[in-house]
C-alpha cells in the first residue's frame, strides 16, 4: 500500500485520477471505472447503500485480455499453428502474470475493499489483483474500446510479449539452427539487418539469415533479436523433413 490515503478515504474523483494516470488512460466512462475497483467483499460490507462490484467487469474483461493477447501473438507470429499460440497466450495471461502487470499499474491501492479483505491483505493477493485487473480492462472496453485496451496491452503487457517472443516456450531456435546448419552444411549462420521502418518507440526490424553465402529467409520483429529468433526459424522449417 502506498503512503497516500485508504481508497475509501478518498472522493470517487481523486481515485478516478489516480487511475487514469497510473493506466496511462482517460476511461470514457468514469462511473464503470470505479465499479472496476469495487470488491465485492466492500459491497458485502455496505449493504445500506448503492454499490456495484467489479464482477461483471471481471467476466467481460477476461475475455477481454484474451482477445487483445490473441491478436498481438497473431500478429508477431503469423506462422504460428493455432496450439501454440494458445499455449503462449497462457504464458501470458495467468492468475501470476496479471497480478504482476496489477502492482504495475498500482490497482491494489485504488481498490474498495471490506474490512475483513484489507487486514487479510486483500490488496496483495493474486487472485484479487488479477481479477481487478481484467475488470480494469472491461471497463476500459466498454467507455473506449478495443483500440484502447490494445493500447494498454502493449504499454503494460509489452515485456510479456517480447519474453514469448524471444523464448517461443523455451525454444532458441538461433541455437537450433546453430546446431543444425553445422551438421547439414558444415558452416554456421549468419545474420544481417536488412531495414529497419517505424518510429523509434515502434522500430520494425527486417533481418535475413545466410549460411555458406546463400541467403535462406527474412524475417521482421520489433527489435534485432526477435527478428533474428524468426529469420532461424523459417531457416528450421526449410531444413526439416518433407512429408
Amino acid at each position: 500500500m502506498s503512503d497516500g490515503p485508504k481508497p475509501e478515504k478518498q472522493s470517487p474523483a481523486e481515485r478516478l485520477s489516480r487511475l487514469q494516470a497510473c493506466a496511462k488512460q482517460v476511461f470514457g466512462d468514469p462511473a464503470v471505472a470505479l465499479v472496476a475497483l469495487t470488491h465485492k467483499s466492500y459491497c458485502n460490507e455496505h449493504k445500506d447503500e448503492p454499490c456495484e462490484d467489479n464482477e461483471r467487469l471481471e467476466f467481460l474483461g477476461d475475455a477481454v485480455v484474451d482477445l487483445a493477447i490473441g491478436q498481438r501473438l497473431m500478429e508477431r507470429f503469423p506462422r504460428a499453428a493455432e496450439g501454440e499460440l494458445s499455449k503462449l497466450r497462457a504464458l501470458i495471461v495467468n492468475e501470476e502474470g496479471l497480478a504482476r502487470v496489477a502492482r504495475v499499474v498500482g490497482v491494489g491501492d485504488l481498490l474498495l475493499l471490506g474490512r475483513g479483505e484489507d487486514l487479510t491483505g486483500g490488496r496483495e493477493k493474486n487472485s484479487v489483483l488479477a481479477d481487478a485487473l481484467e475488470a480494469v480492462v472491461g471497463a476500459l472496453y466498454v467507455g473506449n474500446g478495443m483500440a484502447a485496451v490494445l493500447t494498454f496491452i502493449d504499454a503494460f503487457f509489452g515485456e510479456a510479449l517480447d519474453g514469448v517472443a524471444e523464448g517461443r516456450q523455451g525454444r532458441d531456435n538461433k541455437s537450433l539452427l546453430q546446431e543444425a546448419s553445422q551438421q547439414k552444411l558444415k558452416s554456421s549462420p549468419r545474420y544481417r539487418v536488412v531495414s529497419e521502418s517505424g518510429p523509434e518507440h515502434e522500430k520494425i526490424f527486417e533481418v535475413e539469415v545466410s549460411i555458406g553465402g546463400e541467403i535462406y529467409a527474412r524475417s521482421t520483429g520489433r527489435s534485432k533479436k526477435e527478428a533474428e529468433q524468426a529469420a532461424a526459424e523459417k531457416t528450421l522449417e526449410l531444413f526439416a523433413p518433407k512429408t
